[in-house]
């Protein structure tokens, strides 16, 4: 009998790319036949990763809102008749896509619908770039950021969106680009030496859910996740003895706790390991769907990825300094 999985699968990508075609398309005859007022383009950014994106290639061309602060899971967020306004009083909306923000599609369909420009990023990127999870049904994995590389291809397309809408902006979009793409290179090679300093059998990174495969992909890292790649799934006791039996039997030091998640599964791991006789500690709290305090280092990409590999290094055996790369976490923006 044939297997008709993957040509369905096939199909439902297809079908993606012409709808994203389509809607990428839209916003260049609504901007062209209803001008924006003068002054910097108001910019509306489900997250703060995309949002920090948009400040740094924008600059004083850009004014900025994020929808999701610190401390916000994306997967269970739903849009308040507020947000929906300030979706409709923005120039251009930009999230993440790929499912991320689940619950807001009705809010994104609506505004598009009002001749807004609404882009998904992480959904324009190639998608020889995506990670497609065992048993995902043809969805792809939308925690892109976890990668710097392919976050920087993000940033590359937030830039082109961006100009679109503000072509006297283009030359300083270009040069604000290149400065960004300079940093997020930088903090890759950092994060690339830091971790491969953990010795290979702790280079297990177990976390409250399946947020960092690309993280993973990028740097080497085994990563198990208690929860699947949304927050609503729930981890059953049998996923946290299996969890528990990996921690024993490769005497991993550490587990990790997520700022946007609840730590009572990450806990019934540490509880599970000393029960049978093996010593875990939580390793400090990582950023996965939410970035760091606005004004704070660490509520920036740039520090929130150094935050995470200087934490995760140093739990896990490895060395970094304290204050990770550039001597700056704990600091201010």
């Amino acid at each position: 009998m044939t297997d008709v999985a993957p040509a369905c699968r096939a199909d439902l990508r297809l079908r993606r790319r012409a709808v994203l075609a389509a809607a990428l398309a839209l916003p260049v005859s609504v901007a062209g036949a209803q001008p924006r007022a003068a002054g910097p383009l108001s910019v509306l950014a489900t997250t703060g990763m995309i949002g920090d994106l948009v400040r740094e290639i924008g600059g004083e061309r850009v004014r900025v809102e994020v929808l999701m602060g610190a401390g916000v899971d994306p997967h269970l967020y739903r849009a308040t008749r507020e947000d929906v306004a300030k979706m409709l009083r923005a120039d251009v909306i930009f999230y993440n896509g790929l499912l991320l923000e689940g619950k807001m599609s009705d809010a994104f369909v609506r505004v598009a619908r009002a001749g807004k420009p609404v882009y998904a990023v992480t959904e324009l990127l190639p998608e020889e770039m995506l990670i497609e999870p065992e048993g995902a049904d043809g969805h792809f994995d939308p925690h892109v950021w976890m990668d710097p590389r392919a976050w920087s291809r993000a940033a590359e397309l937030i830039a082109a969106m961006l100009a679109r809408h503000d072509a006297a902006g283009a030359a300083t979009f270009g040069a604000n680009l290149a400065a960004l793409l300079a940093r997020i290179a930088a903090l890759d090679a950092y994060a690339e030496q830091a971790l491969a300093t953990i010795p290979e059998r702790q280079r297990v990174l177990v976390t409250a859910h399946d947020a960092f495969n690309y993280f993973a992909r990028r740097y080497g890292i085994e990563v198990l996740g208690i929860q699947g790649l949304s927050t609503e799934s729930e981890a059953g006791v049998r996923r946290i003895q299996e969890l528990v039996g990996v921690l024993v039997e490769r005497r991993i030091p550490a587990v990790f706790v997520e700022t946007s998640v609840s730590d009572r599964n990450v806990r019934a791991l540490v509880e599970g390991a000393a029960a049978r006789g093996h010593r875990v500690v939580i390793g400090g709290a990582l950023f996965s769907d939410a970035m760091g305090e606005p004004g704070s280092y660490e509520g920036t990409y740039v520090g929130m990825i150094d935050h995470n590999v200087t934490t995760i290094a140093r739990a896990l055996g490895g060395s970094a300094p304290e204050r990770g790369f550039q001597n700056r976490l704990g600091g201010r923006r």
